[in-house]
């Protein structure tokens, strides 16, 4: 495994440990991907970098249920904490960038545009406009 992990290292991982999960079989549970026993390689590997990317067994168990490979971990994963094998000070310190005020990288500002609501409407929620019910249908019943 890389000394250091990278945001595909990560993907990859989730991919892995999602797609190689436990399927029940009379002889025991197996990869759902390559019926290999359970866990398959690619799994561990999956679940080592995962582990050592900070996130716990409690929240690889929440991935494999969610059931999505392609759900987005953040990176740095910073909601436990760093992991042991990762030290705090590995990263370097950045800063994040400030816009000077009233400029919004050389587009013009958007403003709220007004709503026109006609006398005697009852204005709605932001959305999607609902369309009134229809009082009669517009083909005959089946009878």
């Amino acid at each position: 495994m890389p000394a250091s992990l990278t945001p595909e290292d990560v993907r990859l991982a989730v991919r892995a440990v999602v797609v190689h999960t436990a399927e029940e079989w009379p002889t025991g549970p197996l990869c759902r991907n390559d019926g290999a026993s359970y866990p398959c390689r690619l799994h561990r590997w999956g679940r080592r970098v995962l582990e050592t990317h900070g996130l716990n067994e409690r929240q690889i168990e929440a991935l494999i249920r969610h059931g999505n490979p392609f759900v987005h971990v953040p990176f740095p994963f910073t909601a436990t904490g760093p992991s042991p094998a990762r030290p705090a000070g590995s990263r370097p310190a950045t800063t994040a960038y400030q816009a000077p005020a009233g400029r919004t990288g050389g587009l013009p500002a958007r403003q709220q545009a007004a709503r026109v609501v006609p006398p005697g409407v009852r204005p709605t929620a932001a959305g999607r406009p609902v369309t009134p019910p229809v009082t009669a249908p517009r083909w005959p019943r089946a009878s």
